[in-house]
């Protein structure tokens, strides 16, 4: 199946200020996701999509092209996964490539590998609308979350009642790190969110980790320089 490889990276970022191109370990974040996303895709697959030349340029200077600079009116904070990704295949469409599978991996998650990768698609076939990448949640509905209710008390997040924690239903989280997506589907559907045909690819937690704060920079800083040392 034709595949396209889309790596979202957009200028503006609130919680680590240009933390798409911010050094980790000597490398800009976004190194590591195209480092990976290089050892399973050729470079004609894969697409960085962003609105700043800064990152363009400093993604050209890895080797690899930046197709395009992506409209203004998509690189909003408003601006939704799923828009972004349509428009990169219909850029690759009016040029001539018809993926017919879509990888969408987000620079924030540095240890991700491409055997992660490797094993994601592993799971995909034509009958699910996408592959998503998870870590079995600690905050456990069935046990720990709470809700505020009318009266203002908190009250179980579920009906059910469990005493113990191993005896609850394991529950899942999306990471952020991959998205195997069946691009007729999300033609079809146009948003993530609506499909229901999903499997899961269970990820551990220390390759689960997202970069959305300082407090997440600083424990990535942590985790990289344990695997320097190794």
């Amino acid at each position: 199946m034709k595949t396209l490889v889309v790596i979202p990276a957009r200028g503006g970022s609130k919680g680590v200020p240009r933390k798409n191109i911010k050094l980790l370990n000597k490398k800009p974040l976004i190194q590591y996701t195209i480092d990976a996303a290089q050892k399973v895709f050729q470079n004609e697959q894969i697409c960085v999509s962003t609105d700043d030349l800064e990152i363009k340029n400093i993604v050209e200077s890895l080797g690899l092209k930046v197709p395009f600079i992506r409209p203004a009116q998509l690189a909003t904070d408003r601006t939704g996964t799923s828009e972004v990704l349509l428009h990169a295949i219909e850029y690759y469409e009016k040029r001539g490539y018809f993926s017919e599978v879509l990888v969408l991996l987000q620079a924030t998650s540095p240890f991700r590998t491409d055997k992660h990768i490797r094993e994601a698609l592993n799971e995909f076939d034509e009958n699910c609308e996408m592959v998503a990448s998870v870590l079995e949640t600690k905050s456990n509905p069935y046990y720990v979350l709470k809700e505020e209710n009318l009266n203002g008390w908190l009250v179980n997040s579920k009906d059910e009642i469990f005493t113990r924690r191993q005896d609850c239903p394991k529950v899942y989280e999306l990471n952020g790190a991959i998205y195997i997506i069946n691009v007729k589907a999300l033609k079809e559907k146009k948003y993530l969110t609506d499909f229901v045909r999903i499997k899961k690819y269970v990820m551990d937690e220390k390759s689960s980790h997202d970069i959305d704060s300082n407090f997440d920079w600083k424990i990535a800083e942590i985790l990289v320089c344990e695997n320097s040392t190794k």
